[in-house]
């Protein structure tokens, strides 16, 4: 339930009010945007008397609303949220591509990459140093090493860094990280994201596999519900019974997700394809669809990659894309950085 404001109501009467429903139980969440104020009621609402509710003349409006999740929506907070990471805003104006590549493999290729990425314009880097693999056979990155190449390769561009945690018992080792990302196969555990939720940090959380929107925000409730807000959406691409691409990019979600939140959304179209050469055509459809920015991955040496070299681009690519991608952002009305 939320309950919206008249702009002539006083902070003692909204005050009064939201003591009195936390009396009987009720979690409050309060927005104040540009044009209005509002609170949303969290709990078994049945509670409330609507009818005394409305008594109140400083009360503009009572809505009832049936989604499941409550902080991530959009009805509960009108206006966009706009996350700080190190000092770089993700959404509202600002248009931010994450780029690096999909393993963090050695010191000497981090910290090329990273001084690459950042000459073309991206404002975070990301590599994987905990790597989920279909085979147990494949690479499963350099764990706590990789983060250590990270924050090296953070020293030496100033890029801050976007990487992925597996499980609860690794946190103690991303208290250095910049974004933390929970990959598509972990989109669903919740102890995880009951943990993250009581960081102060922001969280990157990528789309099931083959979960609906309706399961990603509530992904994200949990999160937020433990107190951490700072959450950005990341669409990846879904499992469809198209065999020709890795995912398919649903790039309706993008706006559909926009409106049902007011949470950041970035797109990444390596992951949603798989192939190199549909990067470019899928970041140009996620801008155009509203994304708030991109996750691309660059490789030095895609060819020779520990994994996901068909995918990655190289630096020249990279910034090829950048130049590309640059007057399409500021077409939409959004600037890169």
């Amino acid at each position: 339930m939320i309950i919206v404001f008249k702009k002539n109501a006083t902070e003692g009467q909204i005050k009064t009010l939201e003591g009195e429903l936390r009396a009987i139980g009720l979690g409050i969440h309060e927005s104040i945007g540009e044009h209005s104020r509002l609170i949303g009621l969290i709990g078994d609402v049945s509670r409330v008397d609507i009818d005394q509710l409305q008594a109140n003349d400083f009360i503009e409006e009572i809505k009832r609303i049936s989604e499941p999740y409550k902080k991530a929506n959009r009805k509960f907070h009108p206006e966009d949220t706009v996350i700080e990471a190190a000092g770089v805003q993700i959404g509202g104006g600002s248009f931010t591509v994450m780029a690096g590549p999909c393993s963090v493999e050695s010191e000497a290729q981090i910290v090329q990459v990273a001084k690459d990425v950042k000459a073309s314009g991206a404002a975070f880097l990301r590599g994987g140093a905990f790597k989920p693999r279909t085979s147990p056979y494949s690479f499963q990155g350099l764990r706590g090493e990789g983060l250590h190449l990270l924050q090296t390769a953070r020293s030496a561009t100033g890029l801050p860094i976007v990487t992925e945690i597996m499980n609860t018992e690794d946190l103690p080792l991303f208290e250095d990280v910049d974004i933390i990302q929970v990959g598509a196969r972990n989109m669903q555990n919740f102890e995880l994201l009951k943990a993250l939720g009581k960081l102060g940090k922001p969280v990157l959380l990528k789309r099931g596999l083959s979960a609906t929107i309706e399961e990603w925000l509530m992904s994200a409730e949990y999160i937020m519900a433990g107190g951490n807000e700072k959450v950005i959406l990341c669409e990846r691409g879904i499992r469809t019974f198209e065999t020709s691409m890795r995912n398919t990019l649903d790039i309706s979600a993008v706006p559909m997700v926009k409106a049902k939140s007011h949470l950041p959304v970035v797109v990444d179209p390596s992951h949603a394809a798989g192939i190199a050469w549909m990067v470019e055509p899928l970041a140009m459809a996620a801008i155009a669809a509203g994304a708030d920015g991109l996750m691309i991955e660059v490789h030095n040496d895609p060819k020779h990659a520990l994994s996901d070299g068909a995918q990655s681009l190289t630096p020249a690519r990279f910034d090829e894309l950048m130049t590309k991608i640059r007057p399409t952002v500021e077409f939409f009305g959004k600037k890169i950085g």
